[in-house]
């Protein structure tokens, strides 16, 4: 395979897209050279012809495993037959609303949507437009995209916590002041910032991936759901991570909580750009894709032909084959075999996860919120990530990030991971030492 040299194409793309990457979580300290040249399974080839096991998978889209055939077939067969419109709708698109609406218990009525950050964008607005109340209020720990309201309180700073702390200059104070920042799995907090605001919705990850694997405590989802139905809240599960790859109907089928609002994305289409909100048709119906509704919806790419078709051949596949049996085992087996990898190097980690997700953390457990996550060794979290790569496997190097299994990773995939991961503390051990 002809591959572009990391060198020559991260030069010629610094010169004209800042920074050199399209996303600022694509510029990697360590990797600002990084080249993809190629996606297959569960690997992926850099600009210098080297093959990696790939367990970061962009944060987790590909389920299926990179370039799925039946996916990328339906995508080709829907884009010979109909393109976009922005006008009307497509069968495609009814379909596939149909099926969400099928699997996802949450769901009367759905829209889609490109990405996940859109998605979450519109379930703020319609509860607010829903309540005609102010706060919304969202976990430490938990990321729901980019806009403005939640682009706060993700990875901070042990002095920050507990602050308002927003991701990006640029954002008005009005709009970081009206979004409330609680511990997640401290009920008796978001009690009482019910008590003490108008809030409108409150919005979780209910596994909040993006600090890794921090599960839900028993009774803290149900929690929830009784304080949003006692005070008139709207409750938004962001789904958009734990959706299609915990299960077809999301974590809410799992936890059975159901929320008021979902929104979903990520491995929707198998790393095709889609993503969707749905819930109860009182409140869906608010859009103003109802004539006259007065929350704003739109979007020239929402529902775009080959991106639902590949959502459609994804929800085929998991149904049809045992998609999450397979990667539900492999995490199993991968979780169990770091715990005892860790024992036997006199390691303190608390290894974390839920099905196919898997992440270490360097530090003593337990972990119940972002707070105990201070304490991980940042140092040894993304060195040994760093010293995967001479092994041949990828796991992003950036502090608290969790891993991925696809249905395209096997049982000996598993066992070089292990072997990998034991090779790379023990050197990073050693240059510690």
């Amino acid at each position: 395979m002809a591959v572009t040299p990391k060198s020559d194409l991260a030069a010629r793309a610094a010169a004209v897209i800042p920074g050199g990457v399209n996303s600022g979580q694509r510029r990697v300290p360590g990797l600002e050279e990084l080249v993809i040249a190629a996606t297959s399974g569960s690997t992926f080839t850099d600009g210098d012809g080297n093959t990696y096991t790939d367990y970061h998978a962009a944060f987790g889209p590909p389920l299926l495993g990179h370039n799925d055939p039946d996916v990328d077939a339906a995508v080709a067969a829907a884009a010979r037959t109909v393109g976009l419109m922005g006008v009307g709708v497509t069968e495609i698109e009814v379909e596939l609303a149909e099926r969400i609406v099928e699997h996802v218990p949450s769901v009367e009525r759905v829209l889609l949507t490109e990405t996940g950050s859109e998605a979450t964008f519109h379930a703020l607005r319609v509860a607010r437009a829903a309540t005609g109340r102010r706060h919304v209020l969202k976990f430490q720990g938990c990321y729901h995209g980019w806009h403005d309201s939640v682009a706060m309180n993700v990875i901070s700073l042990a002095e920050n916590v507990g602050k308002k702390d927003p991701l990006s200059q640029g954002v008005l104070p009005e709009v970081t002041d009206a979004t409330i920042v609680c511990r997640f799995n401290d009920a008796a907090e978001v009690e009482q910032a019910l008590v003490d605001h108008d809030v409108a919705a409150i919005i979780l990850e209910p596994i909040p991936h993006n600090i890794g694997c921090v599960l839900p405590k028993p009774g803290f989802l149900e929690k929830l759901r009784e304080l949003c139905d006692k005070h008139g809240t709207v409750l938004v599960f962001d789904e958009v991570i734990t959706g299609w790859r915990h299960a077809l109907g999301g974590y809410q089928s799992i936890a059975g909580v159901t929320p008021d609002l979902t929104t979903m994305g990520k491995a929707m289409g198998n790393g095709w750009p889609v993503s969707a909100l749905g819930g109860k048709a009182e409140l869906m119906d608010l859009f103003s894709t109802t004539p006259g509704r007065p929350a704003f919806f739109a979007g020239t790419f929402n529902g775009h032909p080959p991106t639902s078709a590949a959502a459609l051949a994804t929800i085929d596949k998991l149904q049809r084959e045992p998609v999450h049996e397979h990667v539900f085992r492999l995490g199993e087996r991968a979780r169990q075999g770091l715990t005892e990898l860790y024992a036997r190097l006199g390691v303190p980690v608390v290894v974390a996860g839920f099905g196919s997700v898997f992440v270490t953390y360097f530090l003593e457990g337990p972990v119940e919120s972002y707070d105990d996550l201070l304490a991980n060794d940042v140092e040894m979290f993304t060195g040994y990530r760093r010293e995967l790569m001479k092994h041949g496997i990828f796991e992003l190097p950036l502090n608290l990030k969790r891993s991925h299994f696809s249905y395209a990773h096997t049982d000996e995939d598993v066992d070089r991971l292990l072997e990998g991961t034991e090779a790379a503390v023990t050197a990073v051990l050693a240059t510690r030492s």
